[in-house]
């Protein structure tokens, strides 16, 4: 196959990819409710999924940053921008990217079986950061208790911001654009209930959950998005409820 050829079955295979990613990963609200941010952001993801997907197909390897062991799920596997253009599979980083002063992270999902480019939020990130700052030197000073307020799921309560002596802050979700409660574990730790974007996608999906399945994952595959700083969610006795993952 000449040059010319290969570049046409690339573009044309990259327009295929972005119709079908376009129609199977659209968000969890109406597109007139849709920031002009994330739209631009998501057309980078197929870029970068294409550069992804070409880099693995000519590597056998995967252009990502190394990361602990114990980095939780959806923030794991960041993208190696510096990999992809070196070698020519991206043209320059998107400006959507931290690394080019952006909004999100790009990472990888679904390393071991079918790969997937998605976004983490860095802005909601940094603003969980910053409670979680907050309830450690609560408990600091409180010998080591929460400041926990009322019960959502069985030790899962929300964030008391009366005692940690702070506004609440808003934490937009990036699926609904609603706005979503701060839950803390009983180990102090600060998570997003993504409870009420879980429940629109279940009935968005018309979907049955599994006892063990990890909800989130229906987040994760009708959107751009990972559900940042969150718990993992099962289906118990015909509700959503957060769970201790440990």
């Amino acid at each position: 196959m000449n040059s010319k050829n290969r570049e046409l079955t690339r573009f044309m295979t990259l327009s295929l990819l972005i119709i079908v990613l376009l129609s199977m990963t659209g968000c969890l609200y109406p597109d007139d409710q849709q920031p002009g941010s994330q739209i631009s952001a998501r057309e980078a993801v197929l870029t970068v999924q294409d550069g992804v997907d070409r880099y693995r197909e000519q590597t056998g390897l995967l252009p990502i940053l190394n990361s602990a062991e114990m980095v939780p799920l959806y923030e794991k596997y960041k993208v190696d921008f510096g990999k992809l253009k070196r070698m020519g599979f991206i043209a320059q980083v998107p400006s959507a990217a931290f690394e080019s002063g952006g909004a999100y992270q790009f990472l990888i999902i679904d390393e071991e079986t079918k790969p997937l480019v998605k976004l983490l939020d860095l802005v909601l990130f940094q603003e969980v950061a910053n409670v979680q700052n907050k309830v450690h030197q609560f408990r600091s000073s409180h010998d080591n208790q929460n400041p926990a307020g009322v019960e959502v799921y069985p030790g899962f309560p929300t964030v008391d911001f009366g005692k940690l002596g702070i506004s609440s802050p808003h934490i937009v979700s990036m699926y609904s654009r609603q706005s979503l409660n701060l839950l803390v574990t009983k180990q102090g730790t600060v998570l997003v209930d993504y409870g009420i974007d879980i429940a629109t996608a279940i009935k968005k999906a018309d979907a049955q959950p599994q006892a063990n399945e990890d909800l989130r994952r229906m987040l994760v595959e009708a959107s751009y998005f990972v559900p940042v700083r969150s718990p993992v969610y099962h289906w118990v006795d015909g509700e959503i409820q957060a769970v201790d993952s440990k």
